[in-house]
């Protein structure tokens, strides 16, 4: 039995409540989840790991959570609004960063430099020079870094591991990712912070780091180049959606009923399990798809080399008719095909989730595959396993953990991919974090 360890949380996101910390406190009953899956989860982490301290911005955020556990009878976590004062004070075994993305290269450097152990959200930094920061920092610190890209660990995404790992179509030459986000979840994005690029990266980070580290791990290498472009052609003041006086927005009639978007600005918004946002979305300011402050990208395509002679063609939109993506992954002897995808309302697509492993010179074969129970197909509870009760022979084999550097590489493509963007010109990766 493994000592318990002792975890910092820095930023109360939905994503830490649930993936984390009502874990980590052996809260298993966590369905009022806004229908977002986090509440499937029942694994009880408490023999593990206990959290002992909680750094936030939004101390009344904190504050309502800790009441919420003295409603329960339990104590409540001591919050601190200094992350350094946390540190010193106190001095946890390691920190877990759920904070918005532009706020995880001070938490992961302010650990490191403490010689304290990291577990962040994806994605770990939100640009290529925070992410050679973080690297540099991690070399020179006894702590480490791990990065918590679940992707990887979805039933079909190991399987289509494990058939490469096998050389069971040779080497890759070709993989082809088609990613479509729905209208209800792609809008969502421009509800909320990530619509800033200073605070998310752009798309290209935030979301993309997830499906680029995902795609990497496939082909085995990280990548040498990165080329693209992209546009806002659903969102922002120049939408051809945007409604004309007196007329319904159609976004907000798609999504009505599937608590996607808050329902009265003039209330502070509640996110999972009801709890409010009084700092980060206070009552009275209201937030808008249309509006003039959004300066990211709602579609972008890329393509990649890597090393071994691999290429990558990526392409995704924000506003589609279905959730999920079409995959093709080509070797010298055969080819791998997936399809993974639901509708808005989130029926399974015909043909979801069989893997198409066709021979070159052999014949063609169909597997069928079932997920997991748990939060993201199950993926959330094997990577939670790994993280705090130690990787499985499978993680091992498999190379499921995210490395620092593999998690820097993801980071690196999407802030690539904005500099091709403006330049019309390739992007060298490991220059960016050399």
């Amino acid at each position: 039995m493994p000592a318990i360890r002792r975890y910092a949380v820095c930023g109360l996101s939905a994503r830490g409540l649930a993936s984390f910390v009502l874990p980590i406190l052996g809260l298993t009953d966590r369905t009022a989840d806004g229908g977002f899956g986090y509440g499937v989860d029942e694994d009880d982490l408490s023999r593990y790991a206990e959290v002992v301290a909680i750094v936030d911005t939004d101390a009344d955020r904190v504050a309502e959570f800790n009441r919420s556990l003295e409603a329960l009878g339990r104590a409540p976590i001591p919050f601190f609004a200094d992350y350094d004062e946390l540190l010193k004070t106190v001095v946890p075994d390691a920190v877990i960063v759920t904070s918005p993305d532009h706020t995880h290269a001070q938490y992961i450097l302010g650990a490191l430099r403490h010689d304290i152990d990291v577990i962040t959200e994806k994605p770990m930094v939100t640009t290529a020079a925070a992410a050679r920061e973080v690297l540099a920092a991690e070399r020179a610190s006894a702590g480490s870094v791990q990065v918590t890209h679940n992707l990887r660990y979805a039933a079909a995404h190991r399987e289509v591991k494990r058939l490469i790992q096998a050389g069971t179509i040779g080497r890759v030459t070709r993989v082809v990712m088609d990613y479509h986000v729905d209208l209800r979840h792609g809008a969502s994005y421009f509800l909320r912070w990530n619509r800033r690029r200073a605070l998310s990266g752009g798309l290209q980070v935030h979301k993309s780091s997830h499906h680029f580290d995902l795609l990497n791990w496939w082909i085995g290498e990280a990548p040498e180049e990165i080329f693209g472009y992209g546009g806002l052609n659903y969102y922002g003041p120049s939408s051809p959606h945007r409604p004309a006086d007196g007329s319904e927005d159609p976004y907000f009639v798609a999504q009505q009923g599937s608590g996607v978007f808050p329902t009265d600005d003039s209330e502070v918004r509640a996110g999972l399990f009801g709890l409010h946002y009084p700092g980060q979305y206070p009552a009275g300011r209201p937030l808008y798809i249309y509006d003039a402050e959004i300066d990211i990208e709602d579609t972008y395509s890329a393509v990649a080399r890597y090393p071994g002679g691999a290429m990558l063609t990526y392409s995704i939109d924000f506003s589609s008719t279905w959730e999920g993506f079409r995959l093709s992954v080509a070797g010298t002897h055969g080819s791998i095909d997936l399809l993974h995808g639901r509708t808005v309302e989130g029926a399974a697509l015909p043909d979801s989730d069989r893997i198409t492993v066709a021979e070159l010179f052999g014949p063609t074969r169909v597997l069928e595959v079932v997920a997991e129970e748990g939060g993201h197909g199950g993926a959330d509870p094997l990577m939670r396993h790994d993280l705090f009760a130690g990787p499985s022979p499978e993680s091992v084999e498999l190379g499921l953990m995210a490395t620092s550097t593999e998690a820097a590489y993801a980071v690196a493509m999407g802030d690539a991919l904005i500099q091709s963007f403006t330049t019309h010109r390739p992007v060298n990766l490991p220059a960016l974090l050399a």
